[in-house]
């Protein structure tokens, strides 16, 4: 009854919400682990495949910059105007905060008029090279479900790469290279995320869209986190099905949409034209005003909620899993290999869910919720299964001429299991017979 109570409000949302916007919410049906259905042996637990929501992770992580001093205002100095190199009466003075632009201004949500920024010092040491390394970490394994934006209050940078860690910031692998002449810079033909496709949505690229200096409306940067999406669940993304189902199979397309850290490589500020004014270095420099980058905490679809305290993001696991990300079964839970849950089959997933090991089930072998005794076995005072001539096993789950490796046509007992339709379900997920290998 409720299950069925769900699906229905369920398939009324996706039915409102591509109504309502271009794009469904990206990876929302897995928003429920469990929900009590009925059966001939009265009220079980359905287990489902879930993950916490979507949010702006942008309120979880830490920034750090490299080098530490780079942010303009110690000492303070006055900077030109982007549009306008001969407007030089521009202050940046850290110990002033009306005049101050901090790290943290990159992320705030309410800002002084007309926008607040972080920005560097000047390029006033040119020829030496104006490199500044802006890192974003989390402390926790984040699940990119949207395009990440870049906002920069002065002119986009002429050279600058995307980098992502999945090892917490010990190793880097570039995730896109943005240029004025991406030839020229890193020796790469310019491409755009319109020139690949689903055989070639990993590939690394370097694309000179996002890199003009002064012109209107160029101060935004793109990483397509939804464009790469579209490859599989189409245009609109309706067809989440065939993502899932990618994503479910393929390790190296979830991993690419994974991060722990991310990094932004400035090389080069927006020049504007070919040479640099030297005599007018104070109009180099960078400046963000905004970042956003929207995830969800990986939980390995084994929990619906990622709780933030004392400054670090936690899976609050179910299934019976346990770690950062809910990457292994709990103690005394190891009756089968852990393995993530599975998106498919839609809406609910598969859960694979940890069930207890054999040598821990003790005095409680079986009970009314969990652990029902399979193919017409019968619990007996919660201590043992009394199983049918055909069934062996703890909960009498498997076919005796199994394990004498006997079965066949001709044995009398080559039949699939008995029991209803939802509580073979059940056991299928329990023993990992439902459901993908995990990867």
């Amino acid at each position: 009854m409720y299950l069925s109570r769900f699906l229905s409000i369920h398939a009324l949302w996706v039915t409102v919400s591509s109504v309502m916007q271009p794009y469904p919410l990206v990876w929302g049906h897995y928003d429920v682990c469990k929900t009590q259905i009925y059966t001939e042996e009265g009220k079980v637990w359905d287990y489902m495949a879930c993950q916490p929501e979507s949010t702006d992770m942008t309120k979880y992580l830490k920034v750090k910059l490299d080098p530490p001093d780079i942010t303009c205002g110690d000492p303070p100095e006055t900077f030109c105007a982007m549009g306008n190199p001969y407007m030089c009466n521009n202050e940046c003075d850290a110990s002033t905060p009306e005049l101050a632009h901090p790290p943290e201004l990159m992320f705030d949500f309410e800002g002084r008029h007309p926008s607040t920024f972080w920005q560097s010092a000047t390029w006033k040491e040119y020829p030496k090279p104006l490199q500044v390394n802006i890192t974003l970490s989390w402390s926790k394994t984040i699940e990119l479900t949207d395009n990440i934006v870049i906002t920069f209050e002065s002119g986009r940078p002429d050279q600058m790469i995307l980098e992502k860690s999945l090892d917490y910031g010990r190793t880097w692998q570039p995730y896109q290279y943005y240029a004025t002449d991406c030839l020229d810079a890193f020796h790469m033909d310019p491409k755009s995320v319109k020139d690949l496709s689903q055989h070639t949505v990993l590939e690394i690229i370097c694309t000179e869209e996002y890199s003009t200096g002064y012109t209107t409306n160029s101060k935004i940067i793109h990483f397509e986190i939804k464009d790469r999406f579209a490859f599989f669940a189409g245009p609109w993304l309706r067809n989440m099905a065939s993502l899932y189902g990618q994503l479910d199979t393929t390790k190296k397309l979830r991993d690419f949409f994974t991060v722990t850290d991310l990094r932004i490589r400035l090389l080069r500020p927006a020049v504007g034209e070919i040479f640099v004014d030297e005599l007018r270095l104070a109009r180099y420099f960078y400046a963000i005003s905004d970042i956003k980058v929207h995830g969800r905490c990986k939980c390995n679809l084994h929990a619906t909620v990622c709780v933030y305290d004392n400054s670090k993001l936690t899976c609050e696991c179910e299934h019976n899993t346990t770690g950062p990300d809910c990457g292994k079964c709990k103690k005394n839970y190891q009756g089968r290999p852990w393995s993530p849950g599975s998106y498919l089959p839609i809406p609910k997933g598969t859960a694979n869910t940890c069930i207890p090991s054999i040598s821990s089930i003790g005095t409680n072998v079986c009970d009314n919720e969990l652990l029902h005794c399979q193919n017409g076995g019968t619990c007996h005072n919660n201590v043992r299964c009394l199983c049918p001539a055909a069934y062996t096993g703890i909960l009498c789950e498997k076919l005796r001429c199994e394990e004498a490796g006997s079965c066949g046509p001709d044995s009398g007992q080559g039949a699939p299991p008995r029991g209803s339709p939802a509580l073979l379900s059940l056991l299928a997920a329990l023993l990992g017979t439902a459901g993908p290998l995990g990867i």
